[in-house]
């Protein structure tokens, strides 16, 4: 709260002595407002100062927030390259076995031979970038990781455990992207 200009001095000072003259009591009176008007100065280039700063670490902010949002859009677009440089051999691969497929006797043993190895490569490209497989027949049923499509009787299957997958699942890092559809054993048959 700001101090009232116009107090009365006679408390706070000594009462002046009477042997001075006009002069000294008229610089006297004249330094509070001189100090008051120095206060003033420095109070708003301190102000102008600080409001400076503000404005500086305001830009600097915007500035960092774009520089981020850029460089996550770099990193998506770089990440992404990679995935598909891995991925084009496979896609070489597809090619290649479409143009024997199309060929007058072709061996379907073979085609089939060819596509199997085409897509354990595609797999091994992903599972370089951290995808992995969901399929877990035979295991105990998990709602994090599957997706239980139906429940079947079974004597070979215990009560609870995924009797077969029907969709294989997939994570990414151990993030789950897509749950594995199951059918789920619901025990022996009760009769």
């Amino acid at each position: 709260m700001p101090e009232p200009e116009n107090e009365d001095l006679t408390m706070t000072n000594p009462p002046a002595a009477e042997n001075n003259s006009d002069g000294d009591a008229a610089e006297k009176s004249n330094a509070p407002a001189a100090d008051a008007a120095a206060q003033l100065a420095a109070a708003k280039a301190e102000a102008a100062a600080n409001y400076d700063k503000f404005m500086r670490a305001a830009a600097d902010l915007e500035n960092f927030r774009r520089r981020a949002v850029r460089e996550k859009d770099e990193l998506r677009t770089t990440a992404t390259g990679r995935v598909l440089e891995d991925i084009f051999p496979v896609l070489d691969n597809l090619a290649l076995a479409i143009q024997a497929a199309k060929q007058p006797g072709a061996d379907v043993k073979s085609l089939v031979g060819g596509v199997e190895m085409v897509l354990a490569q595609l797999k091994t490209a992903l599972a370089s970038h951290g995808l992995k497989e969901i399929n877990p027949v035979g295991l105990a049923f998990d709602p994090h990781q599957h997706e239980a499509i139906s429940h079947l009787p079974s004597d070979t299957v215990k009560e609870e455990h995924v009797l077969n997958a029907v969709r294989t699942g997939y994570s990414l890092n151990g993030r789950l992207l897509r749950p594995a559809a199951v059918v789920v054993s619901s025990g022996p048959a009760k009769s």
